[in-house]
């Protein structure tokens, strides 16, 4: 067994649940909107952020079955968000099939997105948590910040390494952080818990955008899902190119600055040199191992269960990932 499927094993019947949840959810008296959603959720992704929200209720003891509800409607925010980025940033590829928006409109890709999100409110009012909706309703609002500061940062090659961990925890990290602190909310678990289970899934999200931003650089097409060289073609100044700018000859930076801000993959081969000659992936994996050593040290408040085994594991997986 694979150590991502050893992960799901362990909350083998929640996680069962959380897929049927989310295929009834997604009813819609709009055939479009079912066909869409089907699309994206159907489309082989991890269920990362449900399954920690899994994880960490049951690693706290929890025993009812809002969890799972909580589960589906974090899966369902993610997915909004899915369907929204591959219209902002004209994506044709996601984990490894067309994006909805090259199939049908991206009006109406926007407005199922929108759907997605709503729904996901309708599910939080019945997990009926007032700490809960206030977490998650500060969760939509940092999501949506995070997406406009990287549109802001495209095609500018000033962007540094303090603005680019803001983005990616604001874009990425808080839907980690908010699906394990609800989770700990929900189980009613100590104020050191819930701060200690939110703060490992900030690191833990962190360190699966750190990879992901080096996976852009070092993976292929056929393993990752996604194009190879998608941020640069976008003009995204990601962790690789910041680093390699700071560390390489000023013809080089110069070289990575111009590429930048004009976009596209003309000059792919000439970054990637650059890149690896600076040593800015093994820079980037190094921030991602730190970031996933501070989660682990995270957990140290949980008792001893295979659920905190799990969460131990995810972030070994999040850092030896190749898609």
């Amino acid at each position: 067994m694979s150590a991502s499927s050893s992960l799901h094993a362990v909350v083998a019947d929640d996680f069962e649940a959380v897929n049927r949840l989310i295929i009834q959810e997604c009813r819609s008296q709009v055939p479009l909107v079912e066909k869409i959603a089907h699309h994206i959720i159907d489309s082989g992704g991890k269920r990362l952020r449900p399954l920690l929200a899994l994880l960490t209720a049951r690693a706290l003891g929890y025993q009812g079955d809002k969890h799972l509800l909580l589960a589906a409607l974090i899966e369902f925010m993610h997915t909004s968000t899915l369907l929204h980025d591959d219209v902002v940033d004209e994506s044709s590829l996601r984990r490894g099939r067309p994006t909805a928006n090259t199939q049908w409109s991206n009006q109406s890709c926007v407005l199922v997105g929108d759907f997605l999100y709503s729904r996901s409110f309708e599910m939080m009012v019945r997990v009926n948590s007032m700490r809960i909706m206030e977490i998650l309703a500060k969760v939509t609002c940092v999501l949506a910040e995070g997406e406009v500061m990287q549109l802001t940062n495209v095609r500018n090659p000033k962007v540094s390494e303090e603005q680019y961990r803001q983005v990616i925890y604001a874009k990425t990290a808080k839907l980690f952080e908010g699906a394990t602190q609800t989770a700990a909310v929900l189980a009613e678990a100590t104020l050191e818990q819930q701060e200690a289970m939110r703060e490992y899934g900030a690191q833990l999200g962190l360190a699966f955008q750190l990879i992901d931003d080096l996976l852009d650089y070092e993976g292929d097409a056929a393993t990752m899902g996604k194009n190879v060289g998608d941020d640069l073609a976008e003009g995204k100044a990601t962790l690789p190119l910041i680093y390699a700018m700071q560390q390489a000859s000023e013809a080089d930076a110069l070289f990575i600055r111009q590429a930048i801000r004009k976009g596209g993959l003309d000059s792919l081969d000439e970054v990637l040199a650059i890149v690896n000659k600076t040593g800015a992936l093994d820079y980037t994996r190094e921030q991602a191992r730190l970031c996933s050593e501070k989660a682990k040290a995270c957990l140290e408040v949980l008792p001893n269960s295979a659920y905190k085994t799990a969460l131990l594991l995810l972030t070994d997986v999040a850092l030896g990932r190749k898609s």
